[in-house]
């Protein structure tokens, strides 16, 4: 703390009390006078005893070892948790006593935990009903799947013929040829008009096809008729001739007459036959047969439509079938693993303790024993290794750098304080114990573990230890006892005897420990220093300073509590004043993590502070 000691303490109480109380004023010098010599008696009588009357220690070289001393409990170093995996709540109806331990001959064998699992019990009958009926819908929608493929090729199979049987019908009314010029003139336009006349001007453009073929009937046709009607023609005159000549009767001058008459109408009819075949039968045959294919082709569409329609909808109820049966044998496994959990076998050797015993466990309402109502993944005991066990310390933030994984350790159990055990650094915190800074926000501490090495079966977790940890050993270096150095105006300083009386020098301070600190330069061996330094006096407050500070204005509640806080700020500081700043008192938190294990930072009032 900077400042200039009793003067800062006197402004500090005037402006406490100005304005209200003025004889605070003359109780706060009084304070401030008798306060210094009580703490100086407290240091007196806390300090080690001089070994002569003059109370001087001699300056020696030694071995001086630096410590990090913390208390902690001993726990496992690995333990099982067990837990219930039963939803919801259940009740205990057996548990293995506590303190009993679990050999591993007993792992895996030896129940541990009986939870109540008759209304999972009652259960199973049901989902065993559920699962039968989801599993037999899954294979009646698992055949029908392969049934609808099977369907689905036939179907698909029997369009495509129906297209095929249309093309070759189409190729045999009209010849391949011209089949298939009529097919890319529809692809190309279907819409076109199709002139099929062009096609019966010679038959030989048909090719050889059904339409060549009654084309060259008809024509014969035709041809015949004119043959015959030309023969009875030429019959007919020959008749008459004979008729006129008396050579033949008229009855079969009429009879060639009637045959004459029979072929022309013969002919005739041939000639309308080729005629209706080229305006009507032929293009109605044709378009019928262009029809057909085309109408087959659609068909195979719709008919690969159908399959695949059907065939998504046999899946669809397939994949529904497929996932009530998962969900129901899902549902069926989850309840034997419930039902099976309710039987908590050994997993592990250890010590058996219940989650209910110690402070660890505040949400436990009751103790943990048979018919205590039980959570899901709540911890129902642990079982402890007993055979490693370890010490888990929380170091102060000041000290978390000094501590190193693989240091070694003095550990002292407070139930054997006759036994020293010793052990290393096994794991320190990243960040600090979010529990204890809930509780004080001021507090930065880090867990840290430390092993005991050694088994011993009389160690049980829980008990109280303290760890003290070797975090510097330093040899043959000059040392002197830690309230021989003082801080003077922010350096440190030390009275060394000398023929005109006690002499401050300064010196420059090392590393140090709750005994000793080490001195680097300022001091030789074989000089006497003062164990207790003294008391500088600083001029006191004027009364015309105090009558100028009387008449400022009085703060506010708030900067009265601030101020009281202040004024017992400086005199912890002031019991300090002696002490290298990582063994003063700690004051708020953030200076006691600044000061401790720095002796240069120390505040050079302090001793001023004393002696006012």
């Amino acid at each position: 703390m900077s400042g200039s000691g009793p003067n800062i303490l006197q402004t500090k109480i005037y402006h406490l009390t100005a304005g209200r109380r003025k004889w605070l004023i003359t109780g706060g010098l009084a304070i401030a006078l008798v306060l210094p010599a009580m703490m100086l008696m407290a240091n007196k009588n806390t300090s080690p005893a001089p070994e002569k009357a003059a109370n001087t220690f001699k300056v020696c070289k030694d071995n001086l070892i630096i410590t990090v001393t913390e208390n902690g409990s001993i726990k496992a170093r690995n333990a099982i948790h067990i837990k219930s995996d039963v939803e919801g709540q259940v009740r205990i109806t057996s548990i293995v006593p506590e303190g009993n331990y679990i050999t591993p001959e007993d792992v895996n064998n030896k129940v541990l935990v009986e939870l109540d699992s008759s209304n999972l019990t009652e259960n199973l009958s049901q989902r065993q009903i559920d699962f039968a009926g989801a599993e037999s819908g899954f294979a009646e929608a698992n055949e029908a799947y392969f049934i609808q493929l099977k369907q689905n090729e036939s179907d698909i199979t029997a369009a495509e013929l129906k297209v095929k049987f249309a093309l070759m019908d189409f190729e045999k009314y009209l010849g391949e040829a011209v089949a298939e010029k009529l097919i890319l003139a529809v692809e190309n336009d279907p819409n076109a008009k199709r002139n099929l006349e062009l096609f019966l001007d010679d038959p030989n453009k048909l090719g050889r096809s059904q339409a060549s073929q009654k084309l060259t009937d008809l024509q014969d046709q035709i041809e015949m008729a004119g043959s015959k009607l030309a023969k009875a023609q030429y019959k007919l005159e020959g008749t008459r001739q004979l008729y006129d000549a008396n050579y033949v009767a008229e009855i079969e001058l009429q009879g060639d007459e009637l045959d004459k008459r029979s072929c022309e109408i013969q002919n005739k009819q041939a000639s309308i036959n080729l005629d209706l075949f080229k305006l009507y039968d032929f293009p109605k045959d044709s378009e019928k047969f262009l029809s057909d294919y085309y109408e087959a082709r659609r068909e195979l569409d719709r008919t690969h439509a159908r399959c695949r329609s059907k065939l998504a909808q046999t899946i669809a109820q397939l994949k529904s079938a497929g996932a009530k049966f998962e969900l129901e044998k899902e549902r069926l496994e989850k309840l034997k693993k419930q039902i099976a959990a309710c039987v908590i076998k050994a997993p592990g050797p250890g010590l058996v303790v219940y989650a209910s015993s110690g402070t660890g466990y505040w949400y436990h309402d009751r103790p943990i024993e048979v018919g205590y109502t039980i959570q899901q993944n709540e911890e129902i005991m642990s079982l402890p290794d007993t055979s490693e066990m370890i010490v888990e310390i929380t170091v102060h933030e000041s000290s978390i750098t000094k501590i190193k994984p693989g240091q070694i350790a003095k550990i002292t159990i407070d139930a054997f304080p006759d036994r020293t055990f010793t052990g290393k650094v096994l794991k320190i915190a990243p960040l600090p114990d979010q529990q204890r800074s809930w509780l004080n926000p001021d507090l930065k501490v880090y867990a840290t573990q430390v092993t005991i090495d050694g088994s011993y079966n009389f160690l049980k977790p829980g008990m109280s230890a303290k760890v003290e940890t070797t975090v510097e050993e330093l040899n043959d270096v000059t040392i002197v006892p830690i309230q021989a150095v003082a801080n003077r105006s922010g350096k440190k300083v030390c009275y060394y005897v000398s023929a005109k009386g006690p002499q401050p020098r300064e010196v420059q301070t090392g590393s140090f420990n709750e005994k000793f600190v080490q001195i680097t330069d300022g001091l030789q061996v074989g000089e006497d220093v003062l164990m207790n330094p003294p008391l500088i006096a600083e001029p006191a407050i004027t009364k015309a300073e105090a009558s100028k500070q009387q008449k400022k204005p009085l703060a506010n509640e708030t900067s009265q509590k601030k101020a009281g806080t202040q004024q017992k700020d400086l005199s912890a500081s002031a019991s300090d004043a002696n002490k290298p700043d990582g063994q003063q008192h700690k004051l708020p938190e953030e200076k006691a993590s600044k000061n401790k294990g720095d002796l240069q930072s120390a505040d050079h009032n302090d001793g001023s502070a004393r002696n006012s």
